[in-house]
């Protein structure tokens, strides 16, 4: 490990100092090879450590910001930059006078500092199939659900080689780059900061930049369709369509809901009303059966998913090279480590304490475990767990909201750790395996 260049990509001092005392407290000394003070704890060691952090930080802002203005101006040129091209789409690189010189694979990146990546209709089957989703949303009335288990039911794969979810469908109909439009900055994460959803006026835009798969009027039709869909609803509303949801069916359950048209998906019953057992009964509804793990374990494995081609896609934009089994889910990240995600459902005991379990992928023998805790409600994550595989069990690892300080050390509050390990240094120089 070189701290020094790990100090370097930071922006807040703080965490440099913390990344040093962590591994202090292990018993390792931190030795800054590049710069001329002994680091032995005197003042002027303390001192100057202080002050080269702080440069560092305000290096790695300026930096920032000339980066993003330099993606911006190519994003206004029509160039594509980072992640997958998506289902129905490919890359190819281009040189300096825009004649397409190759078709880029996941994982490949440019390689001349003159080359840049377009987005090209993919495979005929592909085009077709994502016309067709758009044809049965628009003219068969169709929804998300109901396109994707009719996908499924025809063999049909996404571009990950995973089955079709409502998520996957909604993102091609939602998509800009389905018409040919090149946008950016929609989400902002600088310096390791709080994810942000920037507002439309702070996209970057550049329309007509690639070959439409989609014709814009019907691409348009389809986001007034869905921004009518998705309107926000009273209280009052929402629970008079689960009413008469209810009179309709005579039961109702998380799938029922999401596979009705015209009204709001059960995430959103869960978010307004704390649950969707509280949903049932405002509305006179009881269950035969607790449906409370039923429905928490269909939500997480959509999330598991969600996280999986999160991970995929953000180191691929990093440059880094993703190979994911499409039966395991198993990762083997630029041919040098293996990584499995796993999510770890919150349960709270009868004391009112949240306790998490970490089941290990001991068959599949992971270099790494990519755990993520979910917060109370199951909805969203906590906090990230990278734990090496000689921290891996047979049973499964038991967590409570306070961990000892070896775990502690394996935690995270995101995946940027992970992400930047891909980035600049090989496995074995950052975690102790």
């Amino acid at each position: 490990m070189n701290p020094q260049t790990d100090l370097c990509n930071k922006a807040d001092a703080d965490e440099s100092a913390y990344y040093e005392y962590i591994c202090r407290r292990a018993g390792k000394q931190v030795e800054y090879c590049a710069e001329q003070f002994e680091n032995d704890g005197s003042p002027i060691a303390t001192i100057v450590k202080g002050v080269k952090r702080a440069m560092a930080g305000e290096y790695s802002r300026e930096l920032s910001t000339k980066v993003f203005a330099g993606q911006c101006r190519l994003i206004e040129l029509g160039y594509r930059q980072g992640g997958p091209a998506g289902y129905g789409l490919r890359r190819v690189l281009v040189d300096e006078r825009g004649d397409i010189k190759a078709e880029l694979k996941r994982g490949e990146q440019k390689s001349l500092q003159t080359e840049r990546v377009i987005l090209v209709p993919g495979p005929d089957e592909e085009v077709q199939t994502v016309r067709w989703i758009y044809s049965r949303f628009l003219k068969k009335d169709r929804s998300e659900s109901e396109i994707a288990a009719e996908l499924n039911e025809r063999g049909i794969l996404t571009d990950l080689g995973r089955l079709w979810t409502r998520a996957t469908v909604q993102q091609i109909l939602t998509n800009e780059k389905y018409i040919g439009n090149n946008v950016y900055n929609r989400r902002s994460f600088k310096l390791k900061r709080k994810r942000v959803a920037n507002g439309p006026e702070m996209w970057i835009r550049s329309e007509g930049a690639f070959e439409a798969v989609v014709q814009p009027r019907e691409f348009q039709k389809v986001q007034a369709v869905i921004a009518a869909r998705n309107r926000r609803f009273s209280d009052d509303e929402m629970l008079d369509r689960l009413t008469r949801l209810f009179q309709r069916h005579g039961y109702i359950s998380g799938l029922v809901i999401d596979e009705a048209g015209g009204m709001p998906s059960s995430g959103a019953y869960a978010h307004r009303f704390g649950s969707l057992l509280r949903a049932y009964s405002l509305v006179g509804f009881t269950p035969d059966r607790d449906y409370r793990y039923v429905e928490i374990n269909r939500m997480l494995r959509l999330f598991h998913g969600d996280a999986v081609e999160r991970v995929v896609g953000e180191i691929t934009r990093l440059g880094g090279a993703v190979d994911r089994n499409p039966v395991t889910d198993l990762l083997t990240i630029n041919n040098e480590f293996t990584a499995s995600v796993v999510v770890s459902r919150c349960r709270e005991t009868r004391g009112c304490s949240l306790r998490w379990k970490i089941r290990f992928d001991t068959g599949l023998a992971p270099d790494i475990t990519i755990a993520i805790r979910m917060d109370r409600a199951n909805e969203k994550a906590l906090d990230y767990y990278l734990l090496p595989q000689f921290e891996m069990r047979s049973k499964p690892l038991g967590l409570a909201e306070e961990n000892g300080l070896m775990l502690d050390a394996f935690r995270f509050e995101t995946l940027d750790f992970l992400f930047e390990m891909v980035r600049r240094v090989p496995v074995s120089e950052v975690v102790p395996w």
